[in-house]
């Protein structure tokens, strides 16, 4: 307490224990936070030098597995290949020299089969299977025919067949009854009837002993005639043309038989009707587009009952691709389809390319085929031209029509 004033003093403690630290102790500590920085920088370049390094070793241990992965697998193609025996390999390669040399002779049966002056085909798998045969005679055919103008009737029996190749196993006799169209200058034929004979098992000299009665009303007998072919039965229906025989009826004298024995001949063609086919060629995706537009047939007796549709098949440098069809459409006069079907076509200025189409008619045991025809670029096919209109107007469709063989 202050005597001189009266009033009580208070002593207040020193501050210098709050001071701020001295230099040196901050700069101690600045030098001590750069050196932890310092290490932490060098662990982390040593982290990262690790990784990449464990990295780097990785990927050749891994090209190290696959390369030693594919000299194993070489080993073993080639220990199988030496453990085979060189007469195994060399009938492999005999048999994929003569699956090549087959397909080639098949492409060059197919063009001379189907072009207007050789025989026709009943469909591509009679092509196909069609094989060399040696020219020996094709045997005979033995038959009557008998008129009946009152009833407008044809009876025909067919008798026997004698002397047929070698080749032959299972024959029967299939008769089709054609009538010309009622136009100038056209070739086409409608086919009227069809029918067969049983199937003689294993004869060379086969006896049918079959009657057929063809009625032949509102006909004119000068425009009809008739033709036997004598098949080779297969159960596939890959039936083999023996020959056959054709009769014109145009100087048949009525209530009289007449017995014949001909020569059996090789296949040829009837025109039946015209098929509208369009052909667009893309040269930048490769392919060709194959449109079926209409069917025209000349036959008379149009069975509203049943249906067709088309089958188109592509060759391409003795490839064949894989088949497309069309559609059911009502069997008509006239059949319109109006569809299209692209192929591979990977050069068509080179590509050796045979477009076939085929036409059938559904019935009760399966199919039957109407008719067959064929374009391509090679000088033999009858759609040459139509070829070459589609290759002039690229990436455009042609159409035009193609007689339809049978």
């Amino acid at each position: 307490m202050d005597r001189a004033t009266g009033t009580m003093g208070l002593q207040l403690p020193s501050f210098d224990i709050f001071l701020p630290f001295s230099n040196t102790l901050k700069y101690c500590l600045l030098a001590l936070a750069i050196a932890l920085f310092l290490i932490a920088l060098i662990v982390l370049a040593c982290k990262m030098h690790q990784y990449y390094k464990y990295k780097s070793s990785s990927i050749v241990k891994d090209k190290k597995f696959m390369n030693a992965t594919s000299v194993a697998k070489k080993t073993e193609g080639s220990i199988l290949v030496k453990s085979l025996s060189p007469g195994f390999l060399e009938t492999a390669r005999k048999e994929q020299d003569s699956k090549i040399q087959l397909m080639q002779k098949e492409m060059e049966k197919l063009e001379g089969h189907l072009t207007p002056s050789p025989p026709s085909t009943e469909s591509l798998d009679d092509v196909c299977s069609d094989s060399d045969r040696p020219r020996e005679s094709r045997g005979k055919l033995k038959f009557s025919l008998n008129f009946s103008k009152k009833t407008m009737t044809l009876l025909l029996s067919v008798i026997e067949a004698t002397d047929l190749p070698s080749y032959s196993r299972d024959p029967f006799v299939r008769i089709r009854v054609f009538s010309k169209v009622d136009e100038p200058q056209s070739d086409v034929q409608s086919v009227l009837q069809e029918c067969e004979t049983r199937v003689v098992k294993n004869s060379r000299n086969p006896v049918f002993d079959e009657d057929f009665t063809l009625s032949l009303q509102n006909y004119q007998l000068s425009n009809i005639s008739l033709k036997l072919e004598v098949k080779d039965f297969d159960k596939y229906s890959r039936h083999t043309l023996i020959g056959e025989t054709r009769v014109a009826l145009n100087d048949l004298k009525a209530s009289e038989t007449l017995e014949l024995c001909e020569d059996l001949q090789e296949k040829t063609k009837d025109i039946i009707g015209e098929v509208l086919i369009s052909l667009k060629c893309l040269p930048t995706a490769q392919k060709i587009e194959v449109g079926i537009l209409k069917f025209k047939t000349s036959s008379q007796n149009v069975i509203q009952e049943r249906d067709v549709y088309a089958r188109i098949d592509v060759f391409s440098n003795q490839h064949r691709q894989k088949h497309q069809k069309s559609s059911l459409r009502a069997k008509s006069k006239v059949t319109v389809f109006n569809e299209t079907f692209l192929f591979s076509l990977p050069d068509p200025g080179k590509t050796h390319c045979l477009v076939l189409i085929s036409l059938y008619e559904t019935v009760a045991s399966g199919r039957k085929l109407i008719g067959q025809t064929s374009l391509g670029n090679q000088k033999t096919t009858s759609g040459h031209n139509h070829w070459d209109m589609m290759m002039q107007t690229l990436r455009q469709p042609v159409a035009d029509w193609h007689p339809l063989y049978i």
